[in-house]
């Protein structure tokens, strides 16, 4: 059911809006999650290691498709919130036109470089074999990736956040199940165990998207206009793409800045790797769920910009902060102190390497949870204004200083731990940053070009 975010109270209107998001959220990181699982807990240490490995080079392509999901979601929230219907259904069928082109080029260089990718970041050669048939399964199932993530930023944009939560629950906990059936009853069919684990993946992900697709189409239906919308708009592309290539490029360099650490955390032993894999998709859970939440304030920033309802923003804001606190401060201290029982989530018999290496990570960054959901809130609302300049900037200054501190730290006498103080001394500074542009109050603006905030 489409809602309109531009009436109602905010503190309401934010919580029913973004909760069925962070509920989308952590059942679309069970994704990754469940293959890590069942890869460490019926393959083995070496297998939940190449999965962790891989993944942070498929951080790369999700980065690309959510950039099409973002842009596509804010501009088509502003039209929503501005009654431009026409316009509305110009910008979806322009980015899945924009998307389609640009999944096929990437699923063609990651089919001609998915190995040199592994080589770049010092992929070990127990685990090369294994994390390259990962990786090219992965690749395949991209098409899935894309429209999936176009499919929810549509259904964000008319205010619908409870449709891809129950989508995404169902299509998730069925990848678990699919996941075990492929490595245990099935496991003579692969050759790895990790290549069962990739096809449960891109079988369940193709499910969820189909369906999203479909009820998204249905959603658009009802939404009535005089004439038939155009079905590519250049200029609408191009105002698309001014959200959409800005946040690709922060996704990217994130994925590439992950993928320069991984290949310093591949310096170490794999029992290093795999405690590492296994905390790092745990800190992601959280940091993945928070960005959602942010990305509905995105969306709550933009209809009421579209309606001309600026003074909203601020109220939204706010409960934003509210809402990602209530949840973050719990995991945080969960992960603090149970961190040993949530890295036996992924293997049996850790290594004390694997198991030290899962701990330490979380008990480091776990505290800093509170801080940067509210970088992140503020993002949320830079990207639904349009003010995309300030959000690299802020983005950009963490990911340069946790590659770099990362890079130094892990050479001096704290080793593999002095990786891990890198995430909190970025997030700090990136906070300080993202907050302060915010309350510079550049979103409030007015702007002829739709409704967006200069930069």
């Amino acid at each position: 059911m489409n809602k309109d975010l531009t009436v109602g109270s905010p503190d309401r209107v934010v919580f029913r809006f973004c909760l069925p998001l962070f509920g989308s959220i952590i059942f679309q990181q069970l994704y990754n999650i469940a293959d890590s699982f069942v890869a460490g807990k019926f393959v083995g240490e070496e297998a939940l290691a190449a999965v962790g490995n891989s993944y942070e080079i498929t951080l790369i392509f999700i980065a690309f498709a959510f950039g099409c999901n973002i842009g596509c979601s804010v501009i088509t929230a502003q039209f929503f919130g501005a009654g431009r219907f026409k316009e509305l259904k110009t910008a979806v069928s322009t980015t899945l036109i924009a998307s389609g082109a640009l999944c096929a080029l990437l699923m063609a260089l990651g089919a001609l470089f998915g190995g040199q990718l592994l080589h770049l970041i010092n992929t070990p050669d127990e685990v090369f074999e294994a994390s390259k048939l990962y990786l090219d399964i992965y690749i395949l199932s991209l098409p899935f990736v894309f429209y999936y993530n176009i499919a929810t930023g549509i259904f964000s944009a008319l205010g619908n956040s409870k449709t891809p939560f129950i989508f995404l629950m169902c299509s998730s906990l069925s990848n678990i199940a699919v996941d075990i059936l492929f490595t245990t009853k099935l496991s003579f069919i692969f050759t790895h165990g990790v290549d069962g684990v990739a096809w449960a993946t891109f079988l369940c992900q193709g499910v969820s998207c189909i369906l999203s697709l479909i009820f998204a189409f249905r959603s658009l239906n009802t939404i009535k206009t005089e004439g038939r919308a155009p079905i590519f708009d250049g200029v609408i592309l191009k105002r698309i793409a001014s959200i959409a290539v800005p946040s690709i490029l922060q996704q990217s360099f994130i994925s590439v800045g992950n993928i320069v650490i991984q290949g310093v955390i591949n310096g170490f032993r794999t029992g290093v790797m795999a405690g590492y894999s296994a905390s790092v998709k745990l800190n992601n859970l959280v940091i993945t769920s928070l960005t959602t939440v942010g990305n509905g304030i995105s969306n709550f920033t933009a209809q009421n910009i579209g309606a001309q309802k600026r003074p909203r923003v601020r109220e939204g804001f706010r409960a934003g902060l509210k809402l990602v606190w209530i949840i973050c401060l719990p995991l945080a201290a969960l992960y603090f102190f149970a961190g040993r029982y949530l890295v036996y989530i992924f293997l049996d018999s850790p290594s004390d390497a694997a198991l030290g290496t899962g701990i330490e990570f979380l008990r480091i960054v776990a505290p800093f949870y509170p801080l940067i959901s509210a970088k992140l809130i503020a993002d949320g609302v830079l990207r639904g204004a349009g003010m995309m300049k300030k959000f690299m900037v802020s983005t950009f200054t963490d990911l340069i200083l946790r590659v770099v501190l990362a890079e130094i730290l892990s050479k001096t006498a704290l080793g593999s731990t002095g990786i891990w103080l890198a995430w909190p001394i970025g997030w700090a500074v990136a906070t300080v940053l993202s907050v302060m542009f915010y309350r510079s109050g550049g979103w409030s603006a007015e702007n002829k070009n739709g409704g967006a905030a200069g930069q």
